[in-house]
């Protein structure tokens, strides 16, 4: 069942269950303000850490909040002459935690994938970054990209512009919670939303000493390895699915 976050009527909200995971009275959370706001961001701290095992158990599916408005991904014009690319927002102002995939358009307009190099890796041999670090500035239609901090850097600098010529595929942050929320609801299955009151719940019995932290750690637990997972793995049902023998040397 997918729960809001913060049900006063019904008694069904996030904040309702951490009432009663962190051992208060019904109504001491959502009557004041200043434990709202607490549990708002120990929410939210925990909505990162769901989306953190589920981008490594997602596979090919990748993992984004479905409160979004848009596609995890970035277009941008491919300028002539310009060879950095900086991202450190998504079109909606949401932080890009990650950039997995780059494509570029062509002259004629059709857009290609260009393969990741790295410019800091010492290689002698490497000539896929030669065009990055020889200074001669060479022009042309990109084949590879380098990431650097938040940005990309192609290695073949446009030699022509293209409107949204430049297409960026990312994860990025999932859409937070305020809290005077009421009915909005995370952005994933709605059997994981219990998690984002059971996390805060036993960061606050750890910090005050609750009975209840040894319940309540087996719970996140059970939620962090196997809930979690197993619902994010399971997202990939159209790829099929093989057994990769595990070679080991007894020697």
């Amino acid at each position: 069942m997918s729960l809001q976050f913060n049900d006063e009527t019904n008694y069904r909200g996030l904040v309702q269950v951490y009432e009663k995971e962190a051992s208060y009275n019904r109504g001491d959370v959502s009557g004041s303000t200043d434990l709202l706001k607490e549990f708002a961001a120990d929410s939210n701290l925990a909505l990162d850490d769901l989306f953190t095992i589920g981008f490594k158990a997602g596979g090919t599916w990748q993992p984004d909040d479905s409160g979004h408005a848009k596609y995890p991904s970035i277009s941008t014009n491919l300028v002539s002459g310009q060879r950095d690319y900086t991202f450190i927002l998504d079109e909606q102002g949401n932080l890009i935690l990650d950039i997995y995939r780059v494509m570029v358009a062509t002259p004629s307009g059709v857009f290609v994938e260009i393969s990741p190099v790295d410019q800091q890796t010492r290689n002698s041999n490497n000539t896929n970054t030669d065009t990055l670090i020889n200074g001669k500035n060479t022009t042309g239609t990109p084949t590879r990209y380098d990431k650097t901090a938040n940005g990309i850097l192609l290695d073949l600098i446009p030699s022509y512009n293209y409107t949204r010529g430049l297409k960026v595929f990312i994860n990025r942050e999932p859409s937070y919670f305020i809290y005077s929320d009421t009915t909005k609801k995370a952005g994933v299955p709605g059997n994981l939303h219990r998690y984002l009151a059971l996390k805060p719940a036993l960061d606050y019995a750890r910090r005050n000493g609750l009975k209840t932290y040894n319940a309540l750690a087996i719970e996140v637990q059970r939620y962090e390895q196997l809930i979690i997972p197993e619902t994010f793995g399971r997202r990939e049902r159209d790829i099929p699915r093989r057994l990769v023998p595990n070679y080991q040397n007894n020697k």
